[in-house]
């Protein structure tokens, strides 16, 4: 899907006259763009202009050459050549190296959340980019909107472009259940048109396990949990309680554990365990041991992103059809409203930061490639391809090619790979195209079974972080030491309130944790993360 499974490396190539780039902010001069001439009326001769070559750091790149009909025909439009760093190991490492060296690309593409980013902005290796904005990119300003305004840094400039930007409508964490089971024990909740209340679905878990002791032999779990990933399992145990990133206490933000809807969240989890609902070795279990453990068919439920058991519905739907598998459902807790379940944190301001370096010789020319990529045209070349092959124009829209949304369903990454399709996701924005089409070809035009009901159960739960993103410490700083202490105190004293013998032991296990969060310093820690939080909504309601 559109999990952040990244990290290698890429090189790419293509030519281009560092004069022909005037044309092309929105796709204009098409026909000239693959020049590489320009005739010296003063000398009566013709001259070959130096070509563009830009370096671009990519953490997101899989090791793929930018060979491709898709980079050939972004090399045809802007004719730039390229050439991607690809990172080796830890990319955040290799961004730290090339900032104390010095030595960075043209182009540096890193995760927003990375602390890299504010350290390139502060340090002056990200340039700032509102002045070549307004002189080179019309259709940047058109497709990103108030997405500027509130990418700018504290100083008011813009110094990155935002990356898989606006709010998706989908939501992420749901509740997943085996959904021929389901219409056994609960057939007028298999739909996901009604919620289940949290009484409900302890109640749906009992049953499956007095009914199913064992399956094919093996010994049945109600619900089993990816102890590598607590959070998708915490996310989705938030959601159905209405939690966000923060808790907000009367205007001030504090850490979520503080909320007192978290400690009751937290208490009936720890119930669940304690009746043998969880598999007991919850918390050793690995992604690959969860997967396997989905795809023997011996599992009712599991928290998870809905997209997450892909490969254990894959062998769940090959043995026993489209409803063997695990869908996603909401289910939501005493006292909060369905509508203000939280299951679908997602950030308007994207994934990935996009900079121009200081070691750009090529500013403006980097610019119109942006401009160009993050166009209506420039989008719908990186995720549907090329028109008469891919898709065709049929009344104004683009019709795609039957036979290549399905290579998708059956081989992604190799059709990924051939085809170049969804293969450079740069400037990528979520939701509709002006015709109501999906930008997102691949994934958002033809919705698999468990996509749309998990738009149909969740679909309301959708919320913006936004404005709660990246309002940690600084790396580097003590607090920023601090709050590591703090999410460490957090990650390790989670996991023991679940595993608790009693509901008394884990009352004081979560008691525990707030005295030593306390005791670390997790209140000056909040100071800076409500300093922060303050100042970004000043800059986001200044002009």
């Amino acid at each position: 899907m559109i999990n952040k499974n990244k990290w290698m490396n890429v090189g790419f190539s293509a030519a281009l006259t560092a004069g022909l780039l005037t044309g092309c902010a929105s796709g204009n001069g098409k026909e000239n763009a693959g020049a590489n001439t320009n005739t010296n009326t003063a000398a009566g001769e013709e001259t070959k202009q130096e070509s563009i070559t830009l370096t671009w750091f990519d953490g997101n790149t899989k090791g793929e050459p930018f060979t491709d009909a898709v980079a050939q025909e972004i090399t045809k439009r802007t004719g730039i050549q390229v050439s991607i760093q690809q990172p080796t190991g830890n990319p955040t490492e290799k961004l730290s190296l090339m900032l104390a060296s010095g030595d960075y690309p043209d182009v540096v593409l890193m995760s927003r959340g990375d602390a890299s980013l504010d350290k390139y902005i502060t340090s002056g290796a990200f340039i700032p980019l509102d002045d070549l904005i307004e002189k080179f990119g019309p259709d940047l300003k058109a497709m990103y909107g108030d997405t500027l305004q509130k990418t700018r840094y504290k100083d008011g400039k813009n110094y990155y472009f935002a990356n898989w930007y606006g709010l998706d409508s989908d939501p992420v964490f749901g509740m997943n259940i085996r959904q021929n089971l389901l219409e056994e024990l609960a057939p007028d909740k298999a739909d996901g048109s009604t919620p289940f209340t949290t009484d409900e679905f302890e109640a749906l878990l009992k049953s499956f396990k007095a009914k199913y002791p064992t399956i094919d032999g093996k010994e049945s779990i109600p619900m089993a949990m990816n102890g590598e990933n607590m959070g998708a399992i915490l996310g989705t145990f938030k959601g159905m309680w209405g939690l966000k990133t923060y808790y907000d206490n009367n205007g001030t933000l504090q850490y979520d554990v503080k909320d007192p809807k978290y400690r009751e969240m937290m208490m009936y989890i720890n119930r669940l365990y304690r009746e043998g609902l969880i598999e007991k070795e919850f918390a050793i279990s690995k992604t690959q041991t969860w997967i396997q453990k989905l795809a023997t068919g011996a599992v009712f439920a599991t928290p998870a992103a809905y997209w997450d058991p892909g490969n254990g519905n894959a062998a769940l739907k090959k043995d026993g059809g489209v409803k063997n598998q695990l869908f996603a459902y909401k289910v939501v807790a005493p006292g909060i409203d369905p509508a203000q379940t939280t299951f679908g944190p997602r950030s308007s301001l994207g994934w990935d930061a996009i900079g121009i370096t200081k070691n750009n010789k090529h500013p403006e020319e980097t610019m119109k490639l942006f401009n160009f990529l993050a166009s209506d045209e420039g989008q719908h070349l990186l995720l549907w391809g090329l028109e008469g092959q891919q898709y065709t124009m049929v009344d104004g829209k683009r019709q795609p090619d039957p036979a290549f949304l399905q290579s998708f369903k059956d081989n992604w990454d190799d059709t990924v790979k051939k085809s170049g399709v969804r293969k450079w996701l740069w400037f990528i924005k979520n939701g509709l195209d002006p015709n109501g089409q999906p930008y997102d070809l691949a994934v958002k035009y033809q919705r698999s079974e468990g996509d749309e009901l998990a738009i149909k159960s969740l679909g309301d739960s959708v919320w913006d972080t936004a404005e709660f993103d990246n309002l940690n410490p600084d790396g580097g700083t003590p607090e920023a030491l601090t709050a590591q202490k703090v999410k460490d105190i957090m990650d390790q004293s989670i996991t023991r309130t679940i595993i608790a013998n009693s509901e008394e032991a884990a009352n004081a296990t979560f008691d525990k944790m707030l005295a030593d969060m306390k005791k670390a310093g997790d209140e000056e820690v909040e100071k800076i993360i409500n300093q922060k939080y303050k100042e970004r909504m000043e800059l986001w309601a200044s002009n």
